[in-house]
This record gives C-alpha cells, structure tokens and sequence, in this order.
C-alpha cells in the first residue's frame, strides 16, 4: 500500500468552513483494486428514506459500519464490523482528516443516475463541529456546494483515489449534494468516514 500526496490539496470553500481536496492519494492500480473490492465485499442494501414527510427510495445503495448505530432522514442503520480492507481505509483517512474515526458510511452509485440530494451531515451525534473524511473510488462525478444564505455554488470533480475532508463551520453553513448526470455509466464507491461520540 503506497500513501502518498502530490501536495497539491486545496481548500474549496470561500468562507463559512472549511473542504480540503486531496487528489491522487491512490495510485491509478490501487484505487482500481480498493473499487474491485468494495464492489464484491460489501453487502450493499437498498433502503427508504422519509423526505419531506413521504417514504422514497434511496437513489444509491448503502451499508453502514462501525461500533455505534446512525439515523438521518428516518432511517436508522445498525452497524456491520468493519473489514480489514475499511480499518486501512479508515486508517488513511484519519492521516488526511488530523482525527480518528469510528464509523463508516458506504455509497455505491452504480451509475449517473444514483444521485444525493442537498443536505448537510449535520446529525446531533456527529458533534458541533463533524470531521468528515470522504474517500472517492470509480467514476469522477461532481459534486457540489451550496451556501444556506448567499446561494454561492462551489463545485468540484470528485477523482478516483481522492481524497475530501470537510470540517469546522462546513455543516452549519452549507450544503452539498451529488447530482445526476446521463455521461456517467460506470459505478462510484464513496467511504464518508465520521466519529460517533
């Protein structure tokens, strides 16, 4: 396992919090082995969730793991054991993030059409201020910005083998969203890495 960063991150945020990208943590050959892998390992469950009062389903499957059970939008996850493979991921991402995690949403979209609407992870259970590591895997998708009062949109390509931390005022200042898109054909792992207290 190769970690390395070119040393060309960046922080995406104007004002109001702060995102820093880290492109090619992963070598080419490894994030395409971490993808491989995620695709085949996990359990990937499709689940409903409450928007806006009304019962839908998720446009993404998704599995939870960790040693605490995580609710949003209705939904309650209980969690699985983390595999060797998410404790070295988990590992990875604590490096970039400068903090320790314990839990671990995972996405599949399995193509353009899985998408997340706009939200903030702002759960009472990941704290005040949340550090959220996000690691990327498979097909570059965008993802998108929105601040809850001036309405500035930052966007960004999410790359394989990439890595995102948002923390501070992040949460509490904006939201953010992966939209749809007819050009992606081919599958997205993404790992939000969080602590549960």
């Amino acid at each position: 396992m190769t970690l390395f960063d070119r040393g060309d991150a960046r922080q995406l945020l104007p004002y109001d919090g702060e995102v820093r990208y880290h492109p090619d943590v992963f070598a080419v050959s490894e994030a395409s082995e971490h993808l491989s892998a995620l695709l085949n390992e996990t359990p990937w469950e499709s689940r409903n969730i409450v928007l806006f009062g009304r019962e839908v389903a998720q446009p993404r499957l998704a599995c939870w793991y960790g040693d605490r059970p995580y609710t949003y939008s209705g939904l309650t996850l209980e969690p699985r054991v983390f595999t060797p493979r998410l404790r070295l991921l988990c590992e990875i991402a604590s490096t970039y993030a400068g903090r320790s995690f314990n839990t671990v949403l995972a996405n599949l979209y399995r193509d353009g059409r899985d998408s997340m609407g706009w939200h903030a992870d702002d759960e009472r259970e990941l704290g005040c201020e949340p550090v959220i590591a996000s690691l990327s895997f498979g097909a570059v998708r965008r993802f998108r910005f929105r601040h809850r009062e001036s309405r500035e949109v930052v966007e960004i390509a999410l790359e394989p083998g990439s890595v995102l931390v948002m923390r501070g005022l992040t949460q509490h200042c904006w939201v953010h969203e992966l939209p749809k898109t007819t050009k992606v054909t081919e599958p997205r792992v993404n790992l939000t890495f969080r602590h549960i207290a």
